[in-house]
Order: structure tokens, then C-alpha cells, then sequence
């Protein structure tokens, strides 16, 4: 059996530009596009998608696999993935900046250790939010979903030298000032109750000067602190659906699905 050069070129750019969209997602993706995760881990999946896939996707048809336009798809590919991919770094640092907030505000900001994901120090609390955030997203399969968006966009996003507009940009852009909004909104009350005690220590202050306040003051602040924390961990999960459920609507909403 003999397979025309033709037909082989358009059978492998399929696999190639589906490869590279769907690649791209896992690249940066959490926590797939985490230094723990090996990059080859990334290539298998990334392949094992496509190979399923592929076979459903309509020829692309005017596009030789060895050209300048072919190398212009493999860029809009590959910036469909990062696009969806960082959304989801977008709703992790969300938890990250109001646990980094809330440890400078609790007087615990002092204890850092090297966030895995970017490779620099951050606030212990950060990165609790952070892997507990990671975690959500994992068992309300936050993952599997944009695996099924990535695959559902190669029928409203054919593969081609059109991708995302700069309009696109610009709502992941204006999106981005959410992450803010939510940080305050999630902080807002630790905020509040440290404000409250160091007004309670004010007070203090003023009415027994000979009470040294800053030899207990620094104590007294990571108890209530650690106390902030225990009280207002219950409606993390409140804030993660609503930050993600958002999240989602962008994705959809990039990638022209109805969700």
C-alpha cells in the first residue's frame, strides 16, 4: 500500500498544530507546567491527547507543513494553549497574594520558603493557599475540564493561520484585575480583626506606659494571627469556586464555546 507525499504532510501537520495547541495548555497549566512535574511527563500526555483527537479533527486544506504559513499556526497554536494555561496561574495567585497579605498583616510573613512554581521565596501561608488551592482544583477536576475545552475548541477555533484577537488579550488583561478583588475580599476580614487588635494595643499602650508592649505585642500578634487563620480557612472553598467558575467563563469565552 503507497500513501501520496501529499496526503502524509497533511496527516502529520494535523498531529503537528493539534500537538502544539494542546501541548501548550500543559506547558503552563497547574500544576502540569510546575518544575515538578518532568517535562516529559508533559510531552507523553500532550501526545496521548492529540493521538485521540487527531482522527476526529476536518483536513487542513492550502497550508504545506514545511512553510512560513505553517510556522505562523504553530505560534497561534501554541498561543491558544498559553492562554488557557495561564489562567489557571491566574486564579492560583489569587490565593497566593491573599495568603501573603494575610501573613504580613499576622506578623508570620518572616517564615518563606521557595514557591516550586516560579522558584523564589514567598510567605508560608502563600504557599499553603497555594497548595490547597492546587488541590481544589484537582478534585473538582478543574484540570479535565480544560483538557475537554482545549479538545471542544479545535471545532470553534479551527486550526489555522486565525487564532485569538487582541481582543482576547485584552480580556485576559482586564481579567487580571479580579485577582486583586478577590485577594481583598478573601482578606478583607483577617484585615479588619488585625486592625482591631493593634487598636486594642493602642489602647493599652496609652492606659500602662510602663507595659513594654512590644516585647508581647509581636507574640500576641501571630497567636491572634494563627487564630484569623483557623477562622476564616472555612470559606476557601466559597472563594476558589467563584474565582474559578469566572475563570472558566473567560476560557469559554476565548475560545468562542458555549458553556
Amino acid at each position: 500500500m503507497q500513501f501520496p507525499a501529499d496526503i502524509v504532510l497533511n496527516w502529520l501537520s494535523l498531529y503537528l498544530w493539534s500537538f502544539m495547541r494542546i501541548g501548550g495548555l500543559l506547558m503552563v497549566m497547574i500544576p502540569f507546567g510546575g518544575r515538578a512535574v518532568p517535562a516529559r511527563v508533559r510531552l507523553l500526555l500532550a501526545f496521548a491527547i492529540s493521538f485521540t483527537v487527531v482522527p476526529l479533527l476536518p483536513p487542513v486544506h492550502g497550508i504545506e507543513l514545511f512553510s512560513l504559513r505553517s510556522f505562523l499556526v504553530v505560534i497561534q497554536q501554541l498561543l491558544i494553549g498559553f492562554a488557557i494555561g495561564f489562567i489557571t496561574h491566574l486564579v492560583m495567585q489569587t490565593f497566593v497574594l491573599a495568603g501573603q497579605v494575610i501573613a504580613m498583616q499576622t506578623s508570620l510573613g518572616f517564615a518563606s520558603m521557595v514557591d516550586p512554581t516560579n522558584g523564589q521565596n514567598s510567605p508560608v501561608i502563600g504557599q499553603f493557599y497555594l497548595l490547597l488551592g492546587t488541590l481544589v482544583f484537582l478534585s473538582l477536576d478543574g484540570h479535565l475540564q480544560l483538557i475537554r475545552l482545549i479538545t471542544m475548541s479545535f471545532q470553534t477555533l479551527p486550526i489555522g493561520e486565525s487564532g485569538l484577537s487582541s481582543l482576547d488579550f485584552e480580556q485576559i488583561a482586564a481579567w487580571y484585575s479580579q485577582l486583586f478583588y478577590a485577594a481583598l475580599a478573601m482578606t478583607i476580614s483577617a484585615i479588619v480583626s488585625m486592625l482591631l487588635i493593634n487598636i486594642a494595643f493602642g489602647v493599652m499602650t496609652r492606659a500602662a506606659p510602663q507595659l513594654n508592649i512590644f516585647s508581647i505585642g509581636f507574640a500576641v500578634s501571630m497567636l491572634f494571627g494563627l487564630f484569623i487563620l483557623w477562622l476564616t480557612i472555612g470559606n476557601f472553598l466559597t472563594h476558589f469556586e467563584h474565582q474559578w467558575w469566572s475563570a472558566r467563563s473567560l476560557a469559554c469565552g476565548l475560545l468562542k464555546i458555549n458553556c
